[in-house]
């Protein structure tokens, strides 16, 4: 609800890695990985911006932000098929009025 981040290993009760305040304060609403790059997570704040956080390239803070103008975004969700080798990598965004939308994400976020 203060839009920390935490990364927890499945041993231990404490996390590997804590990122405090990293939405600006605002309520993470979903977080997921990458189905294509491991290294990868994607987090939706209440005011509908996505956090791109790629740990290979940076792991103090997001390397992307992208704000969804107009409908206010309520739950996010990833799809791929990490078994394929074309690293193609999909966000499916559910917005308030009842509107779904698919967006394709980069190939650097995306590619094994």
């Amino acid at each position: 609800s203060d839009g920390s981040i935490r990364l927890h290993q499945m041993t231990s009760e404490y996390p590997v890695m804590q990122w405090n305040d990293s939405t600006n304060g605002q309520p993470v609403i979903a977080l997921q990985w990458a189905l294509t790059r491991p290294a990868v997570f994607f987090a939706l704040d209440a005011s509908s911006n996505i956090y791109i956080w790629d740990l290979l390239e940076n792991d103090l803070w997001p390397v992307a932000k992208e704000t969804i103008p107009s409908e206010k975004v309520v739950a996010m969700a990833l799809l791929g098929a990490p078994e394929k080798a074309n690293g193609l990598l999909g966000i499916v965004l559910a917005k308030e009025p009842g509107q779904i939308d698919v967006q394709y994400v980069k190939k650097k976020w995306a590619s094994p």
